[in-house]
């Protein structure tokens, strides 16, 4: 007998590796919200609204690969979008399943709720379309076929999908036969030797090289490659912004994070100095480059990236970025090179009872981090604190760098908490984004994580205050939170919770925080202008770029 739609659907994501969906159940989609529930091999993550199922989805793609995302036509996808934008921007498969009205409903523009009240029902999925790389509504006659599309689009081009299901559908047999998933794209093999042999003969002329080893290296697995790469060539690396441990800072030949003219004059004069620079999967957007102060000759660049190279001016369409990696591997002659690594943020500043400041507080959190650790960082000041810091071995960090939606982290860390609960997960956060997403803060004693947080109250908004013509516009302000309270009220009584002004009391939170079986919930409370070097100088120059104040 033919399995029906969803029952198909749900094989297929289990059979890619799916088998958690987070969500916010509706009566749109009570069939697939159902048959995740209903399955024994799969497990339903409710969220407390779908953005933050969004957000939670796109956290865990960061670690598993891959997530899926259920909600319910109009109100519930529509809500979800935001955040299925930024795994678009940021390269993460995240499969949205939407439930729809029933086809007899949609047939006779019945007028429903969910609806925009015109009987049209075809809106929605054409508003997705621009960030999601396949979208279907699904049929028992097109299903088999469709939905094999959607999923080889998720997985080989590392982008959202969406995929629709009608609620009188779901338990319809199949009526169309199963298809087996498309191939992979492969490289051409002529276009691809060619890809290598100019790529090592440009690396074998240059005088001295070096890597920056982008982002897309972690999201497509190629992590191992990259180090065998590494390890045949010699060469240095750095990496930017938005790909800080793309690959593990504690390698030989890792030199720091370059961020154009911004910080780090070390490094950037090493990069820039270079007579060939390979860009391994870097995107060259705003905050990666320090406001687009990164000033490297295209003559001189090399850019491997997911479906093309680019050497020079010369462009080699349809070659896959593992393969040319794994080509150069063998072809590029060695060039060892020793460096001196990354200085890391030094010692803290400060004697004990002095209010907690920037050169007191990131060393400090620096020295916190421990071996495997996953740090989740909120778009703002905090993650630019962080981003200097040089991660332990086998550390992750993770920021939403380039789409930049405040709010992201906390349900991305609740995302990524879940999909790696051995590992220990820090969350650390600005009030402003924390108040926009913190319901979610509820989920982890929910499942049993026992995350650290830090929540920097700042008293507003302080990178808008850094933006922005008068930081002390009313618009960046807050309504004032006791946040330690947070957990308790979020039905986490357990947790180690406390308050810290000064630098004493910072250092005994983090020492009992280092300790707690439980969660531990820390608030850091600073000046309401006192930022890192690299969120100031960000600040003044993004404010300049465009056409600031």
């Amino acid at each position: 007998m033919a399995p029906t739609v969803v029952e198909y659907l749900t094989k297929r994501l289990k059979d890619i590796g799916i088998t958690d969906v987070f969500g916010v159940p509706g009566d749109f989609s009570f069939a697939l919200n159902d048959a995740v529930d209903n399955d024994p091999g799969m497990r339903w993550i409710g969220c407390c609204n779908e953005l933050n199922a969004a957000y939670a989805a796109d956290g865990y793609a960061r670690i598993k690969g891959r997530a899926a995302l259920c909600t319910t036509y109009g109100v519930g996808e529509l809500s979800a979008l935001c955040g299925v934008a930024g795994s678009f921007t940021e390269h993460l498969p995240v499969v949205h399943l939407v439930g729809m009205p029933s086809v007899s409903t949609q047939r006779a523009r019945r007028i429903v709720h969910h609806t925009l009240g015109d009987g049209s029902f075809e809106a929605y999925v054409r508003m997705t379309e621009p960030v999601v790389a396949a979208s279907a509504v699904l049929t028992p006659e097109n299903a088999a076929c469709q939905i094999e599309r959607c999923l080889e689009a998720a997985v080989t081009r590392n982008r959202p999908v969406y995929i629709a299901l009608p609620q009188d559908y779901a338990d319809v047999p199949l009526a169309g036969e199963p298809v087996c998933a498309p191939e992979a794209p492969r490289s051409d093999p002529g276009t691809l030797a060619a890809a290598v042999a100019a790529v090592a003969e440009r690396l074998d002329a240059a005088g001295s090289a070096v890597v920056l080893a982008g982002y897309l290296i972690a999201r497509l697995g190629l992590r191992e490659v990259a180090k065998a790469l590494l390890a045949r060539t010699g060469l240095p690396f750095a990496t930017m912004f938005m790909d800080k441990t793309a690959l593990d800072e504690t390698l030989p030949g890792y030199i720091g994070l370059y961020d154009g003219r911004i910080m780090n004059p070390e490094v950037r004069d090493f990069v820039e100095g270079c007579d060939c620079v390979l860009n391994l999967g870097a995107l060259w957007s705003d905050f990666n480059t320090g406001a687009f102060t990164a000033k490297i000759d295209p003559s001189r660049m090399i850019a491997v990236m997911q479906h093309e190279t680019r050497v020079g001016h010369a462009t080699f369409k349809d070659v896959e970025m593992r393969d040319v990696m794994e080509g150069l591997a063998k072809a590029v002659s060695p060039k060892p090179v020793t460096v001196a690594g990354p200085k890391g943020l030094g010692e803290p500043k400060g004697a004990p009872g002095d209010p907690i400041s920037p050169d007191s507080l990131y060393p400090r959190f620096e020295r916190f981090l421990r071996e495997g650790d996953i740090v989740v960082a909120e778009t703002g000041t905090i993650s630019m604190g962080l981003g200097f810091a040089r991660m332990p071995a086998g550390a992750e960090f993770f920021n939403q760098t380039l789409w930049g939606a405040i709010g992201w982290a906390t349900p991305a860390a609740f995302g990524a908490a879940m999909a790696a609960p051995n590992r220990r997960t820090l969350l650390f956060t600005g009030e402003g984004a924390h108040q926009m997403t913190v319901q979610e803060l509820g989920q982890f004693g929910r499942y049993g994580l026992a995350p650290v947080v830090f929540c920097l109250n700042n008293d507003g908004y302080l990178i808008e205050r850094l933006l922005c013509k008068d930081p002390k516009s009313s618009y960046n302000d807050l309504a004032p939170w006791h946040y330690a309270q947070l957990p308790a009220a979020f039905g986490m009584p357990d947790w180690y919770c406390a308050k810290a002004s000064t630098n004493a009391q910072l250092d005994a939170a983090m020492a009992a925080a280092a300790t707690q079986r439980s969660g531990a919930y820390i608030e850091v409370v600073m000046d309401r202008m006192a930022a890192s070097p690299l969120a100031q100088k960000l600040g003044e120059s993004i404010r300049t770029l465009y056409g600031g104040h």
